[in-house]
């Protein structure tokens, strides 16, 4: 039988769950209730699929959403080899000394605020791209190299806990077998350590698709789908940064909630595939399973 304070206990966690589950859902069905007058008065798959002109009465954000998978991507691209890296010299192959100071240094850039990493795309990054590439500098290259950064020191501490989080009686028993340090992390560490790993990718991406200050400070804010790496581009979140001070009642307005659901659904994808990879997992600690 369960105690009193365990039924307590349990009680409270449902709550706390089901109080979660509730907020979220809410979230959702606000920015479609908000949203609602803009998909009266357009048609539905044109907000998703057409182009933003507002004076012309249209309000599509689909070159919006194409900014946003061109930047995302890109530095999740970026930061997948530098973070991959870094985490394992910090867990394998480099000295004490390296692995402390670099460890201490990721855990230092992951409390930097995004606005310092801005400045410095505006003030370093966004010249050299202008001169080195041609264009404005303020372009998809620009934020998708500074995201790249921004997310590694997140991508490189999921890596890393997930590579130390590996058995050591399996990697005990490759050196035993004469594995060197390479084969041991390439046979034996880095498959073991594989769905932490693809969990820590898709959440640095989640955090590259929902970024603000660096698409809005570095990306031009051009309206219109970039065709290039060198090409302007406005995402969903600087949208919605930019047009929230619009007439409430407009429907210029009432596309930060259409950019919203946009967002929300990219995240609900991203938290669908983690709890997938989670599933397998969990099923691959049985030999017969995987």
């Amino acid at each position: 039988m369960r105690s009193s304070g365990e039924t307590i206990a349990r009680g409270a966690f449902l709550f706390c769950a089901g109080a979660s589950a509730v907020m979220t859902a809410s979230v959702f069905l606000f920015m479609i209730a908000l949203g609602l007058p803009l998909f009266r008065e357009s048609d539905f798959f044109s907000v998703w699929s057409g182009r933003w002109s507002p004076h012309e009465g249209l309000y599509g954000v689909e070159s919006m959403i194409s900014g946003t998978l061109w930047i995302a991507l890109l530095a999740t691209a970026l930061s997948l080899p530098l973070s991959l890296g870094t985490a394992i010299v910090i867990t394998s192959l480099g000295g004490l000394r390296l692995q402390k100071f670099l460890n201490a240094m990721i855990r230092f850039m992951t409390g930097i605020p995004t606005v310092i990493y801005g400045f410095v795309g505006i003030f370093l990054l966004v010249p050299l791209v202008r001169g080195g590439l041609g264009g404005a500098g303020l372009s998809v290259l620009a934020a998708g190299i500074m995201l790249a950064i921004m997310i590694s020191p997140t991508m490189t501490l999921f890596f890393s806990d997930s590579l130390l989080a590996v058995d050591p009686a399996y990697v005990q028993a490759a050196k035993a077998l004469g594995a060197d340090r390479v084969q041991r992390l390439l046979y034996v560490m880095l498959p073991k350590a594989l769905g932490g790993m693809t969990t820590g990718l898709v959440l640095a991406l989640g955090r590259a698709l929902g970024d603000t200050l660096i698409a809005l400070m570095l990306a031009g804010n051009a309206i219109g789908a970039p065709e290039s790496l060198l090409d302007p581009a406005r995402t969903l979140t600087a949208h919605i940064a930019l047009v929230k001070a619009a007439d409430y009642d407009s429907l210029e307005f009432r596309s930060i909630f259409a950019c919203g659901i946009a967002l929300y659904l990219f995240t609900t994808v991203a938290v669908i595939v983690i709890r997938l990879l989670s599933r397998k997992k969990g099923k691959c600690h049985d030999p017969k399973s995987c």
